[in-house]
């Protein structure tokens, strides 16, 4: 029955949900594994949190909040794309761990979560019915964050078949040219193009020469190019002596903020939020950096209603002042990181399951194609039968966008690591009874 209280948009928002493991996530959530009190719980490793050194920054936030007083201008109004103060800190930040390229504070504007940073730059940059590209696999959400305010349509560009391809992110100019001259058959307008690096789900990296060259084409085309690097710091030890077999190369990450300083252009742009590396996503800070002088006008008319509290802005502002304790935190973080990533690929090495080889994010992309049942929605069954007989909750790899069958995230970094034993121990029991039966 149509729900005459709602708009046309709120009663399209009042059905289904952004993505289709959301419900299971929270029903789990009630009922977590704990080796005494519940050792028949559910394992969360579908949910992109990071929990590994949240021990760390809680303590150094404790510490601040208890001996550092509040100054007074927490208590009114600043600027609506953040107090120039903290995003001095975040440049500064930036510029020393992620990018190592000088940053203009002035081209940097915060918002409440990644999210909102998404929302806001779809909403100024694109028009309703635009297309924005996303090679394939991309985060599910995605399609919400650029849909829901600004109504632009995600297209998941096909750039593999098998997940074998994907050790190293490739998209050929020729692949951009042959999609936009698609669209602009079908009268569409391609306004927006989204890399993820490190890549959610793969883990894998754009080489510098990838990004500058598909920044040109970009540039050319009058196309919005726009790198999301929110897990920039969350980096696997590639030279690690049991993983480094596993690349076919030894590239490191490197910041596509470089490619913006050389190319000073108005269509590339930078995402970064706190929520992955810091393993803070309920503090709700995003950051946009950008050139586009017009875009960051119109982000400042625009995002009163998306401003991070000042709080929140002042405490992150203490921490990234410390320099000594970020060298710590992000050190400490990629060494759990690089653990945990360890304990999942020893287990698919070991039953012979493909996966894609992680640079940094915080998952595995494994191929669990040989245990699909032979019927339709055979995904989405071996999803829930894995969830019902083990309690291990993963992500479908149909909802990223991709055509391959079989592949589901792991996100190796929300429990704990001797939870994690236990659940890789029960999926290779699972794995194990199913390949006999």
């Amino acid at each position: 029955m149509k729900n005459s209280t709602l708009s046309i948009r709120g009663s399209k928002a009042s059905k289904g949900t952004p993505r289709v493991d959301l419900d299971v996530f929270f029903e789990a959530s009630q009922n977590t594994f704990d080796a005494r009190l519940n050792p028949n719980g559910a394992f969360l490793l579908n949910m992109a949190e990071n929990h590994h050194c949240w021990h760390l920054l809680r303590d150094r936030l404790q510490t601040i909040s208890c001996e550092t007083q509040i100054p007074d201008w927490v208590a009114g109004y600043t600027a609506v794309t953040g107090a120039p103060e903290v995003r001095n800190s975040i440049a500064t930040f930036l510029e020393t761990f992620l990018t190592q390229v000088n940053l203009d504070p002035e081209h940097l504007a915060i918002s409440a979560g990644a999210t909102s940073v998404i929302e806001m730059t779809a909403f100024i940059l694109g028009n309703p019915n635009d297309v924005v590209v996303f090679p394939a696999p991309a985060y599910p959400v995605y399609k919400a964050d650029i849909g829901n305010l600004a109504g632009l349509e995600r297209f998941d560009l096909q750039t593999h078949v098998d997940l074998m391809e994907l050790s190293e992110a490739k998209i050929s100019t020729s692949m951009l040219d042959n999609l936009y001259d698609d669209l602009q058959q079908q009268g569409r307008n391609w306004s927006m193009l989204v890399l993820t690096q490190p890549d959610n789900p793969t883990g894998i990296i754009f080489s510098s020469g990838d990004l500058r060259r598909i920044a040109k084409w970009c540039i050319d085309h009058k196309v919005h190019l726009v790198v999301n690097e929110i897990y920039g710091l969350s980096l696997i030890d590639i030279t690690h002596p049991e993983l480094k077999e596993d690349y076919a190369d030894l590239i490191q990450f490197d910041s596509f903020a470089k490619v913006m300083a050389e190319l000073k252009s108005d269509f590339l742009h930078h995402w970064y939020a706190f929520s992955k590396d810091f393993g803070i996503s309920g503090f709700r800070i995003g950051v946009l950096y950008s050139m586009n002088q017009g875009l960051l006008k119109a982000y400042s008319n625009l995002a009163l209603g998306r401003c991070v509290s000042n709080h929140t802005q002042w405490l992150l502002q203490q921490v990234l002042d410390d320099q000594e304790f970020l060298h710590t935190y992000i050190e400490t973080n990629q060494q759990q990181l690089t653990s945990s990533y360890l304990l999942v690929v020893r287990t698919l090495r070991k039953l012979e399951i493909p996966y894609v080889p992680a640079k940094g994010s915080l998952f595995v992309w494994a191929d669990l194609s040989s245990l699909l049942p032979k019927r339709d929605n055979a995904e989405y069954e071996l999803w829930m039968d894995i969830y019902q007989s083990t309690g291990i909750l993963l992500t479908p790899g149909s909802s990223f966008g991709h055509t391959y069958p079989g592949a589901f995230r792991i996100v190796h970094s929300l429990v704990s690591p001797a939870a994690m034993a236990v659940a890789m121990k029960k999926l290779e029991d699972y794995v194990l009874t199913k390949s006999v039966g």
